[in-house]
């Protein structure tokens, strides 16, 4: 994995993608997939990434917008995930 991890790193410097831009799109993928691993449940989510629920659920809004990733919403599917989002209420 760190070899892959090494490669696309080596990759995105070549192309001059920014720090910034790294982090994020690495945050997005890394969320995504454990949100799809808890069927959209933020406050699992949050737990399991040591992250308050209320930073995930902004984070959510910001980087999964469904005009940049429409399968999130379930409206489309860029990349074949679909993920639905659950809010866990407080009893």
């Amino acid at each position: 994995m760190r070899n892959e991890l090494q490669k696309l790193v080596t990759e995105m410097i070549q192309k001059e993608i920014p720090l910034a831009l790294a982090k994020r799109e690495f945050e997005t993928a890394f969320l995504k997939e454990i949100l799809s691993k808890n069927g959209g449940n933020l406050s699992l989510t949050a737990k399991q990434v040591g992250m308050h629920r209320n930073t995930l659920y902004r984070k959510v809004g910001q980087y999964f917008n469904p005009m940049r990733y429409p399968d999130v919403s379930g409206h489309g599917t860029s990349t074949g995930l679909a993920v639905q989002f659950k809010r866990v209420s407080r009893a």
